[in-house]
């Protein structure tokens, strides 16, 4: 049987319901293990409302995985436009300005953690 010294549970456990949504630049996001100090980065649930600014990150690697898409859902890479539909993924590297199109939800994976102060619009 092995045992531990480590006084942190073995797993963390997060629940999306229960994280408030707070406004960003695409519609409302959920954002998970932000304050999780052994886990690199953060885990959002985000409800995408339509058209969105297009930004980019200098720091933050972004991967979207869509979970729920309207028909005609887009993503905004640079100056091409995607299509995107329910089990696609897209990892988004620092400096790509982005955006997505339609209504949507997505689970994004962000490196590190998610900082809003690394949002940028032109």
């Amino acid at each position: 049987m092995s045992t531990t010294t480590n006084s942190k549970p073995p797993y963390e456990l997060v629940d999306f319901a229960k994280i408030p949504g707070v406004p960003c630049p695409c519609g409302t996001a959920r954002r998970g293990l932000a304050d999780v100090d052994d886990f690199p980065g953060t885990i959002h649930v985000t409800q995408i409302a339509l058209d969105n600014a297009l930004h980019y990150h200098k720091r933050l690697t972004e991967t979207y995985y869509f979970l729920e898409c309207e028909p005609g859902a887009q993503m905004q890479l640079g100056d091409e436009l995607l299509d995107v539909q329910p089990g696609t993924c897209i990892m988004i590297r620092p400096g790509t300005r982005h955006r997505a199109i339609g209504r949507m939800k997505v689970l994004i994976v962000v490196y590190p953690k998610f900082d809003p102060a690394d949002e940028w619009f032109d």
